[in-house]
């Protein structure tokens, strides 16, 4: 009963504020709830033990009984990448395969390192010593893009379908190699012993991106073929919570990643499906379902954003290394762009537009305050988490707010039929 008290609070408040924000504030859904959510939290961690101690109380302890790593990680995320991956099509990521899969393995690995030796060098110069191991650590957890910030904002902005693809496709699978960098650099920092042999990383990463990637295909295809036969929309939507509920539980068993497992479940019943002419009114049914569970859990996921706020210690006195933080993982993100693309542009040119979409659109949200929150507790596992938390709001707020202002859209495509014709004469 207490998870489900918790969860009506919070349900509630997202209403609340997401009212808010559409009568006054007039900003997109998910930023509004997380804006108002950190005012909230600004204002009674600065006056709420004497003004509202109960409010105060009530607010820090919702927060402190949940689990934001499993309640994100272990339920929420597998939602929202299955609703994600189900709207994409296959067809369009077949176009972008190269860019997808380079920026979220190649990208992601250069970002790690680019974010830990930057911040190794630069927070000292404002009295913070973080390991270097640890600047690793952050710089793992803040490389990978999110996916459910990332689909949030691109629907605001009106891109390309294939640029939106590249970006989307980026955010939804850039997770299993996130995952894998983290998990090795996390058990160093601790003091447990890794095979850093290129053969176990290779097998690690295998085991836990590729077997999620194939378990998502096989029972993408198993819950396909069972819905060609029954036209019903109530079973269509129970049966794709099973996938998604189900396939979790299974993930989890395996040790496998589970939010690919749900991206490539997604990505198969999405696309199978519609080879199958589903009558329409099932198919409708099915789309505005996953629509409703994607709008409502990013409602308490950015909600829960906006509260972690109470649960970091001083914040205040990390506002400047969060600064740094901030500009370090833009240039990481710049450079993590730039140079993969500078790799495959022999076979696909990148306009400047676009360049400037891919770096401004890589939004960091919940999975890397999950991660953070991960860390098992040390001296400087607040550090991270506050500068994680700075790095991500800035993320949301500003990137998110500006990425419709920065995408371009007459400008993207004139550049991208320019570099298309540089292409066609330098073949000829």
């Amino acid at each position: 009963m207490e998870l489900y008290y918790s969860f009506s609070a919070l349900i509630v408040l997202a209403s609340i504020f997401a009212y808010l924000n559409y009568r006054f504030l007039k900003l997109p859904s998910t930023i509004g709830i997380m804006v108002i959510a950190i005012v909230v939290s600004i204002f009674l961690v600065s006056f709420g033990e004497t003004v509202l101690p109960r409010t105060f109380g009530h607010l820090h302890n919702l927060m402190s009984s949940i689990d934001f790593t499993e309640v994100l990680m272990g339920a929420m995320l597998n939602f929202l990448l299955f609703a994600g991956g189900i709207h994409i099509n296959i067809n369009d990521l077949k176009e972008q395969f190269r860019p997808v899969v380079i920026f979220s393995t190649a990208g992601v690995v250069i970002s790690t390192f680019v974010v830990g030796f930057g911040v190794y060098y630069l927070l000292p110069l404002v009295g913070i010593q973080l390991p270097f191991i640890y600047c690793l650590v952050f710089g793992a957890l803040i490389s990978p893009t999110d996916p459910v910030a990332v689909l949030s904002v691109l629907k605001q902005a009106n891109v390309s379908k294939a640029l939106e693809t590249k970006v989307a496709g980026e955010s939804l699978f850039n997770d299993g190699m996130a995952v894998v960098v983290f998990t090795v650099v996390l058990q160093l920092a601790v003091g447990k012993e890794v095979d850093l042999g290129v053969e176990s990383i290779i097998l690690m990463l295998m085991k836990e991106a590729g077997g999620g990637l194939l378990l998502g295909v096989i029972l993408g295809w198993v819950t396909s073929r069972l819905m060609r036969e029954v036209d019903d929309y109530i079973i269509s939507v129970l049966v794709t919570l099973s996938v998604v509920m189900g396939g979790y539980l299974i993930a989890r068993q395996m040790h496998i990643s589970g939010p690919l497992t749900m991206v490539a479940a997604g990505l198969f019943m999405g696309n199978f499906n519609v080879k199958f002419k589903m009558k329409s009114i099932t198919q409708d049914y099915l789309i505005k379902f996953w629509e409703l569970i994607d709008e409502i859990l990013n409602a308490v996921l950015f909600l829960f954003i906006g509260f972690e706020l109470l649960m970091i210690k001083d914040l205040k006195h990390f506002m400047v290394p969060g600064l740094i933080a901030i500009v370090v993982v833009l240039l990481a993100r710049i450079i993590s762009i730039w140079v993969p693309t500078k790799f495959m542009s022999f076979r696909t040119r990148f306009s400047p537009q676009t360049v400037k979409i891919l770096v401004w659109g890589g939004i960091r949200g919940g999975v890397s305050i999950a991660l953070a929150m991960s860390i098992p507790k040390s001296e400087y596992s607040n550090i991270i988490l506050s500068i994680t938390y700075c790095v991500v709001v800035f993320s949301i707020v500003v990137q998110g707010l500006t990425i419709a202002k920065v995408a371009n859209p007459n400008k993207i495509a004139r550049e991208e039929q320019e570099q298309e014709d540089i292409a066609l004469d330098s073949v000829d």
